[in-house]
C-alpha cells in the first residue's frame, strides 16, 4: 500500500512539475511585483463573504447527510457538523488518505458501521456531480453570461454530454437499485477470469453502491436531497464570485455566476491532480481558464486562483484542527484508522 501510494504520488509530482514548467515557460516576462501589488489590494471583506459562503456549504453537506441517515438512524445535525467539517480538514492536509475520515467519524458518534457511511459517501459524490450538472447546463442554455465567449458552441456541445452523462449515471443506478446483488455476482464472475482480486473489488464496488441507494428511501427524500445539493453547490459558485469580486480588475470584479460556474468546472477538473496540503493541479486549471478563457492578465490570475483554493479548500482547516483538539483526535491516526476499516468493511 505505502510502495502504491508513494509510486502515485510521484506520478502527480512530476505531472504537477511539467504543467508548472509549461505554465511559467508561457509567462516568461510575469512582473512578480504586480503579483504581489495585485494581491495585496484585494478587498478583505469579499474574502471574508467567501469564506462565510463555504462553512454555509459545509454545514448543508453535514444537513444532507442527516437527510441520507434519516431511513435508518435518527441523527442531530450539529452532531454530524463536527465531523464534516474534521474530515474535511484531514482532506486538506492529507490529500486522499484523509478522505474517509468524515465517513469514518460519522459511524463511530453514530454506532453504524463504517461500510453504510462508505455507501452515503459514494452516493453523495453522485449527488454533487449531479447538482453541478444542473447548475453548469442552467448556465450554459439560459444565461447569455457565457453565450459572448467565443468558443460557446464548444461549451454547449460540453453541455450535451454532461445532460447524457447524468442520465446515464442515474440509468445505472436505477438498474443496480433493482438488481444490484445479481450484477455484483456476475460482475465479479467476469471480472475474476482476468483476476480473482479485480472481480471481488468491482463486485464489492457494485454492493457498496447499491447499499448507499438503499439510503434513499422516497421520493420526497430524494427531492429534499436535491435540493440541499444544488443549493450546496450555489453557495460555492457564489463563494467563488465573492473571491474574483474582491480584486480591482474588471474582468474579475464582473464575472458573472455562469461563468463562474465555468471557472468551477476546469478547478475541479484540475484537482484530478492535487497534493496534501499544497494543491497544484487546482490552482493551475484555475489560473489558465481565467488567463485563456477570461482574458485576466497573468498576475492577476495567478493571485486569483491561488486564493480561489485556499478559501474554498484550504479555510475548513483551522476551525477543523480546533475541534479535532477539542475531541483529542489526530488526523494522521484516523487516517490511518479509517483507510483499514474502509479496506475491512463489506458491503
Amino acid at each position: 500500500m505505502e510502495k502504491k501510494r508513494a509510486l502515485i504520488t510521484a506520478v502527480v509530482v512530476a505531472l504537477l512539475g511539467i504543467l508548472i514548467y509549461t505554465q511559467f515557460k508561457e509567462w516568461r516576462n510575469f512582473d512578480w511585483a504586480t503579483f504581489w501589488a495585485e494581491t495585496h489590494k484585494v478587498r478583505k471583506i469579499h474574502i471574508l463573504h467567501g469564506i462565510l459562503l463555504i462553512y454555509i456549504a459545509y454545514a448543508l453537506r453535514a444537513l444532507r447527510w442527516k437527510i441520507f441517515l434519516k431511513p435508518i438512524k435518527n441523527t442531530s445535525f450539529l452532531g454530524l457538523l463536527p465531523p464534516t467539517l474534521i474530515g474535511f480538514t484531514g482532506l486538506a492536509l492529507l490529500g486522499r488518505p484523509g478522505e474517509f475520515i468524515r465517513p469514518y467519524l460519522i459511524a463511530r458518534r453514530e454506532n453504524l458501521s463504517v461500510s453504510s457511511q462508505i455507501a452515503v459517501w459514494t452516493i453523495e459524490r453522485i449527488f454533487d456531480m449531479g447538482a453541478f450538472t444542473v447548475l453548469m447546463v442552467g448556465a450554459i442554455f439560459a444565461s447569455k453570461g457565457l453565450r459572448t465567449l467565443s468558443f460557446y458552441p464548444r461549451i454547449r456541445e460540453g453541455g450535451f454530454f454532461l445532460v447524457a452523462a447524468v442520465a446515464g449515471m442515474a440509468l445505472v443506478a436505477i438498474v443496480i437499485a433493482k438488481n444490484g446483488s445479481r450484477l455484483a455476482d456476475m460482475a465479479q464472475v467476469q471480472f475474476g477470469r482476468i483476476s480473482a482480486a479485480l472481480g471481488q473489488k468491482v463486485a464489492d464496488k457494485i454492493r457498496e453502491f447499491g447499499l448507499g441507494l438503499n439510503t434513499i428511501h422516497g421520493t420526497w427524500e430524494f427531492v429534499q436531497l436535491s435540493v440541499v445539493s444544488v443549493g450546496m453547490w450555489y453557495v460555492i459558485a457564489l463563494a467563488y464570485r465573492e473571491v474574483t469580486h474582491a480584486y480591482a480588475v474588471p474582468t474579475l470584479m464582473h464575472l458573472t455566476t455562469s461563468r463562474v460556474l465555468l471557472l468551477m468546472g476546469s478547478s475541479m477538473v484540475g484537482s484530478i491532480l492535487q497534493l496534501p496540503a499544497v494543491g497544484g493541479g487546482s490552482q493551475l486549471a484555475t489560473i489558465s481558464a481565467l488567463s485563456a478563457i477570461f482574458d485576466v492578465p497573468k498576475e492577476s490570475a495567478a493571485s486569483c486562483g491561488i486564493l480561489l483554493w485556499m478559501v474554498t479548500f484550504m479555510a475548513v482547516i483551522p476551525l477543523g484542527l480546533a475541534l479535532a483538539h477539542r475531541a483529542h483526535l489526530s488526523l494522521r491516526k484516523l487516517s490511518e484508522e479509517s483507510a483499514h476499516e474502509s479496506s475491512a468493511a463489506k458491503p
